[in-house]
């Protein structure tokens, strides 16, 4: 199947025009709506979490376990149904179902929905990847992080779901464990200890997220690969041997899981989830999406040298990176994304190498570890190794080097975020040349790949603090492009 025209993608975005309205009523159990994500040549994981009252801590479904049915067609009115199937949500699991179809058609688009209580869900559309091998002519996706609810509204969403892209990544900050310091809020989480940090507590947190219009259409617009960062947990959490307790970070995983698009295998049943993975389209390229909270060593004290260099400090863990250079000597791919949370580049902020001034909380704490990896690619010879990143706040278009004078071998870029508030003057541009480009505006990017070259797009909202969407626009404030086999941004 070709790409679907706007009216199309609206209907799949959460439009009900093929529901009856009598089955919509205020004790709808999908209000939570739709998604999918982690595509393979055959199928992808779609998902819905069943909450009738979705502030409530229970969801308003009580104890009960409920029979959920399930539809794939290839059009959005489900003439052509091609699966059908059936799961049972239960109550340990906040009632999220997390169906992994097989057997589909590879490099397809599809619609879905779910059927409970006499209720229907909205539809939602997603696709297959190509085949493995396959050759693909492009492919787009929107990539966004950091999306504080109470100090913005989701007008981003609104035009990811517009620039109908093949798939979308969430690097981190989906939800934020506490409100905002900010005095003007444009909404408020509900009432709770001041900081989530129960599975009740962070099942809630996640259902506002998912009520909101704008993000629960882009959901259900397209596949997503999903990570956390820290405050899906807590602001600035570190490894298994953070101070957190070990039941909060397993009520926070287990919330993560509960609701997003991630297959039943991720399912954490302990204080851990294998996070990392890899997502395959065709020849083209490739996503390694990564873990950089739960494997990583404690953040080292400002400009301590000598720790940020020590060869035994890491953020990913030596299985993490053994893994992601493993999946990077693996010929076949034009391109190799690396999504992941935090910043990658070489930031000195006083022009001083000696000092140890970067963020030690971003992979300049972790130097050792960045560097096996920037060498495990060039070793490689990745021919277009691109990392991309979100947390900062701010947007950035980095060329990446071994070190801060040697040659270009990589890229990366960087999304601001969807709401949550950036820096007025971003350090670290006037002593880093290979900084090409900061932006402190809310937004995303958006990335069209071929085989000749990379086109990345930095948007830029008008406003996050006005409600009315017809008043709000959306511009792009820089343009790349990356050409095939040659690492560093051109005009």
């Amino acid at each position: 199947m070709s790409k679907l025209n706007r009216r199309t993608l609206l209907v799949a975005a959460g439009i009900t025009a093929a529901v009856p309205r009598a089955v919509r009523a205020a004790s709808d159990p999908f209000q939570l709506g739709v998604a999918s994500g982690d595509p393979r040549p055959d199928g992808m994981v779609l998902w819905t979490r069943l909450a009738a009252a979705p502030l409530d801590a229970d969801g308003g479904m009580g104890t009960r376990t409920v029979r959920v049915d399930w539809e794939i067609a290839t059009d959005a009115r489900f003439v052509n149904i091609v699966q059908t199937g059936r799961e049972n949500a239960v109550p340990a699991d906040g009632h999220s179902v997390h169906v992994e179809p097989r057997g589909l058609a590879p490099n397809a688009w599809y619609f879905y929905r779910f059927k409970a209580d006499r209720h229907i869900s909205p539809v939602g559309r997603t696709r297959t990847a190509p085949a493995r091998g396959a050759s693909v002519a492009s492919l787009e996706f929107a990539f966004a992080s950091c999306q504080h609810f109470e100090v913005g509204w989701y007008h981003a969403h609104r035009y990811i779901t517009a620039d109908n892209p093949d798939v979308v990544l969430f690097l981190g900050d989906y939800m934020y464990e506490k409100p905002s310091r900010q005095a003007h809020k444009v909404r408020r989480y509900v009432a709770l200890n001041n900081e989530a940090n129960t599975l009740s507590e962070y099942r809630i947190r996640y259902a506002q997220h998912h009520l909101d219009p704008d993000l629960k259409a882009c959901h259900a617009a397209a596949p997503w690969l999903v990570v956390f960062d820290d405050h899906e947990v807590k602001n600035n959490w570190y490894g298994v041997r953070s101070a957190i307790p070990e039941q909060r970070r397993k009520d926070a995983f287990r919330a993560f899981w509960e609701n997003m698009p991630l297959p039943k295998a991720m399912k954490p049943t302990s204080a851990a989830i294998k996070l990392y993975r890899r997502i395959e389209w065709g020849t083209l390229a490739r996503f390694h999406m990564m873990d950089t909270r739960q494997h990583r060593n404690k953040q080292a004290p400002a400009r301590d040298c000598g720790k940020v260099n020590s060869t035994t400090r890491t953020l990913t863990g030596p299985a993490q990176e053994q893994w992601l250079l493993d999946g990077l000597t693996a010929r076949g791919s034009g391109w190799d994304f690396l999504g992941q949370q935090v910043f990658f580049a070489h930031r000195d902020y006083d022009g001083d190498p000696r000092t140890c001034d970067g963020n030690n909380d971003s992979w300049d704490g972790y130097r050792a570890n960045r560097a096996r990896i920037i060498q495990g690619w060039i070793d490689r010879t990745v021919r277009n190794p691109v990392v991309l990143t979100g947390d900062v706040h701010t947007h950035w278009a980095n060329d990446l080097r071994l070190n801060r004078t040697g040659p270009i071998v990589g890229t990366e870029l960087v999304t601001s975020s969807i709401t949550s508030k950036g820096r007025n003057k971003p350090g670290g541009a006037r002593n880093n040349p290979g900084l090409n480009f900061i932006g402190n505006h809310r937004g995303y990017v958006r990335v069209t790949v071929n085989a000749q070259q990379l086109t990345a797009e930095w948007t830029r909202l008008s406003s996050i603090q006005e409600r009315d969407p017809a008043k709000v626009t959306m511009s792009v404030s820089r343009r790349y492009v990356v050409l095939d086999g040659q690492p560093g941004l051109t005009i």
